[in-house]
């Protein structure tokens, strides 16, 4: 696929669920296949390592093994934007070498989670990891973290020269504007498919999504679309989508998305504990949403 992005996170960029064996093994050659057909089918490149690849349960050789396979498989490393979240800055700052020795273009950073940190310790994290020399994009997840990347805070991050874009995840769009009002240069990627129309339209200029593992083409549709304006072929497809979408803002999103992908005929497979198989309720509400947006022909 011809790559018509300015910057390497720019476009959709997927963040990549990782296949599983029977026996919880990392099936490397399947993950390898996934990502050049996620690229073929109209996706501009992958997020390896983050939390849809249930990055946590991963030991260090499988972590950087995963990223290495996602740069030779993209064939062009600023199609990878590697997950380093970790605990400590020092270890974050190492998975940000290891990305930039691996090739990838860019990295995605989540502040300090193991505890709710001021803003000192923030700029203080996203400096030491930016010291590895790759563009780094922020993500705000104040859900999970605790830690909330408000407009103010990135646009102090993006003066400090941390940072270049920031993954918003916060599912309040208003945050869009202000953002752009207080730090016009900060590139605005849309951090979760059940809001992507509306951070599109607000000046997004990335989607890192979830569902594209399992309906890429229908995706880089929308995608295209909604980020042109047109509004005419972007909101009845957002529509048909949705129902499906919202599961990537649910806690159950790793389960829901590899389901999606297993009755799409992807490489979905099982999950690393904690994390359990989808069951009762859950499990059908998730199979019903797929197989009706699969019926109206959307892949």
């Amino acid at each position: 696929m011809t790559d018509t992005r300015t910057r390497p996170w720019h476009g959709i960029m997927v963040a990549t669920t990782l296949p599983l064996r029977e026996d919880l093994s990392v099936d490397l050659d399947a993950y390898a296949e996934h990502v050049r057909w996620l690229i073929a089918h109209g996706c501009d490149g992958v997020v390896p390592n983050g939390s849809l690849g249930e990055y946590q349960t991963l030991t260090d050789a499988e972590r950087a093994a995963v990223v290495r396979t996602a740069v030779a498989a993209a064939g062009d490393g600023t199609r990878v934007m590697a997950g380093v979240a970790a605990y400590g800055s020092a270890e974050s700052r190492r998975w940000a070498e290891q990305a930039a020795e691996a090739g990838a273009g860019s990295v995605l950073l989540l502040p300090p989670n193991a505890y709710r940190a001021d803003e000192a310790s923030v700029r203080a994290h996203y400096a030491e990891v930016a010291r590895a020399g790759l563009p780094i994009v922020a993500y705000n997840n104040p859900i999970d973290t605790k830690v909330d990347l408000t407009p103010a805070l990135l646009a102090t991050l993006h003066a400090d020269g941390t940072v270049v874009a920031v993954k918003e995840f916060s599912g309040d769009v208003r945050r869009a504007y202000e953002i752009a009002e207080l730090a016009p240069g900060l590139d605005l990627l849309a951090g979760a498919d059940d809001v992507l129309l509306e951070l599109a339209v607000a000046g997004a200029v990335g989607w890192i999504g979830g569902y594209p593992n399992a309906l890429p083409e229908s995706a880089a549709t929308l995608y295209h679309a909604a980020v042109a304006g047109d509004l005419a072929t972007a909101l009845p497809l957002y529509k048909a989508l949705h129902s499906l979408y919202r599961w990537d803002s649910r806690t159950e999103f790793v389960q829901a998305i590899k389901l999606s992908m297993d009755i799409a005929g992807r490489p979905g497979g099982p999950t690393r504990a904690p994390r359990l198989p989808l069951t009762g309720a859950v499990e059908a509400a998730v199979r019903a949403a797929t197989e009706k947006v699969l019926a109206e022909g959307l892949r």
